[in-house]
């Protein structure tokens, strides 16, 4: 079976900045990849460039087969089959939960109302808020909030889901909430690249670990072996430094 995702040889820079040296990446379909990494070693805008968030100086990402790097691609068909989970939950304030979930599907896919509720209502059900549809952001919890982020994601039916530190901006009390979510979007077999510093979560619930460090892939491999027995020395420092060692 191909990759849900490749990345072959990407680079990154901001002007003299390179932040991304030559990245090699197979994410295979249904599985959840973990990148973590110390702050500034290029996690999230290799994520970004999953979806073209950020474009590439050189190399290619390829989604299910397809180099989306190349002239012509459609970033509004892109985006639906990528789908992305943001640290800060970009919901439109004047907008019930329902609303925020079904507006890509009624502006985006030109789904009638009535299709883009129904839609709606069953990503809101995968994510526990069915109760909340007619609820305002400002009446949700941080956590509710970004579980609605997750569902509007969801409601286009996405090939790949990328997490970015989605849990970063919540109460601790509020961090369980999200992860249960995301834990049960693994076992349904969706495809998912997450950024994140919840270690926890990364050795109970990827698939396959990887850590970066100023703009390469360092190390990866299974949470057993990344966490137990890490190899590099910069993987080993990096996880001491945050008390998992």
């Amino acid at each position: 079976m191909r990759p849900a995702l490749e990345l072959r040889e990407l680079r990154k820079a901001y002007g003299p900045l390179a932040v991304l040296h030559g990245v090699d990446l197979v994410v295979p379909t249904g599985k959840l990849v973990f990148i973590i990494g110390p702050s500034g070693s290029g996690k999230s805008t290799l994520l970004r460039c999953c979806n073209l968030l950020e474009v590439p100086q050189s190399g290619s990402v390829w989604v299910d087969g397809q180099d989306i790097t190349l002239s012509g691609v459609n970033l509004n068909d892109l985006r639906q089959q990528v789908g992305m989970v943001f640290q800060s939950f970009n919901l439109y304030p004047h907008m019930t939960a329902l609303g925020n979930v079904t507006l890509a599907l009624r502006k985006v896919q030109k789904m009638g109302k009535a299709q883009a509720e129904a839609e709606g209502l069953q990503a809101l059900a995968r994510v526990g808020l069915t109760d909340k549809a007619a609820s305002y952001p400002g009446q949700l919890s941080g956590g509710q909030q970004q579980r609605v982020g997750i569902a509007r994601s969801l409601a286009l039916k996405p090939k790949i889901l990328l997490f970015d530190e989605p849990t970063s901006a919540l109460d601790p009390e509020l961090v369980g909430s999200v992860l249960q979510v995301m834990r049960e979007l693994r076992e349904s077999g969706m495809t998912m690249v997450v950024v994140s510093h919840e270690m926890g979560f990364a050795r109970a619930a990827a698939d396959h670990v990887v850590f970066m460090d100023q703009g390469q892939i360092v190390e990866q491999g299974s949470p057993q072996a990344i966490f137990d027995t890490p190899q590099h020395p910069r993987l080993r420092e990096f996880l001491t430094s945050l008390g998992q060692r």
